[in-house]
């Protein structure tokens, strides 16, 4: 039972490969990258190779899991998810509208903790991979039930899925989609525990501006400083992202935003 989980890590692992070679080769639109992990943390003309680096120890990983038994391959996909789940932490925190880019540009959600519980559940099935005694075309030759229930498992903590139904139903990229009502958006944003937890510094629960850039629908509100308090909802998903920030403006400020900052989405 210790190899049942083999032919997902290597499954998984081959897709990696195969999506963020194809990201780096259709170019994409301009700046795409930049909001992707890891490119995401590297300086403008590394961000293409640092995916393809990712991509080769990706592809090498799951070579060795699916030959050999060697110890350096086993321990080194449990690095490889652990070290990922490091990176998605520090990308939520530096960067909270960067996407995982796990698979390629499907992957441009912003990380969320659904994306996060799953390289800890990699890590944890590498972990268990590491004492199998078989290498991994044999569990791929012979899967079992708990190689269904790691798929399912998976399935539910993969924002991608959703993603890619989307596009197969609009057949346009996120920003280019038609949002949801503003109410709906509203609701979500009021369903949200960042929403909860500001709540009490807000004057009114009404926001006194409101607008869209890209994926992204932003509400503004006043606190008792007379700062705005901004909140951003992501357009898609059925548990969006929603982030926050503080704007000073002191008690001279107008009654909207007097400026709009393009925000990466």
């Amino acid at each position: 039972m210790l190899e049942s989980q083999l032919p997902i890590l290597i499954a998984l692992l081959c897709l990696g490969t195969v999506a963020k070679v194809g990201t780096v080769g259709s170019g994409g639109e301009p700046g795409a990258l930049s909001r992707l992990g890891p490119a995401v943390l590297m300086p403008g003309r590394l961000q293409a190779p640092s995916l393809l680096v990712c991509a080769a120890g990706e592809v090498v990983l799951a070579a060795g899991l699916l030959l050999t038994t060697h110890p350096f391959f086993r321990w080194g996909t449990v690095a490889f998810f652990a070290l990922s789940t490091y990176v998605l932490l520090e990308l939520r925190r530096r960067r909270p509208d960067a996407g995982c880019g796990c698979f390629g540009e499907v992957s441009s959600s912003p990380v969320g903790l659904r994306s996060i519980g799953r390289t800890v559940a990699l890590t944890g099935m590498a972990g268990v991979s590491v004492w199998s005694p078989v290498p991994g075309w044999t569990a791929v030759t012979h899967p079992s039930w708990l190689t269904a229930a790691g798929l399912l498992v998976l399935a539910l903590l993969s924002p991608e899925i959703e993603e890619m139904i989307d596009r197969v139903r609009y057949r346009a990229p996120c920003e280019q989609r038609p949002g949801p009502a503003e109410s709906v958006t509203l609701a979500r944003l009021r369903a949200s525990g960042t929403w909860r937890a500001h709540r009490h510094e807000l004057v009114s629960a009404e926001p006194y501006d409101s607008w869209r850039e890209l994926c992204w629908r932003f509400y503004a509100f006043r606190n008792h400083r007379q700062d705005d308090v901004v909140f951003a909802v992501y357009l898609s998903g059925r548990r969006p992202a929603v982030r926050m920030a503080v704007v000073s403006g002191g008690e001279d400020s107008g009654t909207s935003l007097p400026e709009y900052t393009p925000v990466s989405a």
